[in-house]
């Protein structure tokens, strides 16, 4: 059996791509945007907040705790999300990084 395309590739590139992900749709960006403006976890309805159909939001927020940038808790009947501090830090620390190489001195084409 051959390899899938992630294995061609460095833990650190597949890294930095699945982090990439999160910013490749507007809706994740508001999520979070929303999240660190009220600075505390949200539990209410963000389809007023967003705009969004909540099944929508749920899946932009699947995908935000499966990368690790947000957790959420079980209250009631409903789950509370907020940034998840700790690996936010380590995927700011990894971009930075790589968006913060030198470009080449010369005059490369």
């Amino acid at each position: 059996m051959g390899l899938t395309k992630t294995e061609m590739f460095t833990d650190q590139q597949n890294e930095i791509a699945l982090f990439a992900k999160v910013f490749g749709h507007p809706a994740r960006v508001s999520i979070l945007q929303h999240l660190f403006k009220i600075d505390s976890c949200v539990c209410g309805d963000l389809v007023n907040e967003i705009g969004l159909a909540q099944p929508t939001i749920s899946q932009h927020l699947k995908e935000l705790k499966h990368l690790g940038l947000i957790k959420g808790n079980v209250e009631g009947t409903s789950v509370c999300y907020c940034i998840h501090k700790e690996n936010w830090t380590k995927m700011k620390d990894v971009m930075v990084r790589f968006l913060d190489q030198d470009l080449p001195k010369g005059d490369c084409c």
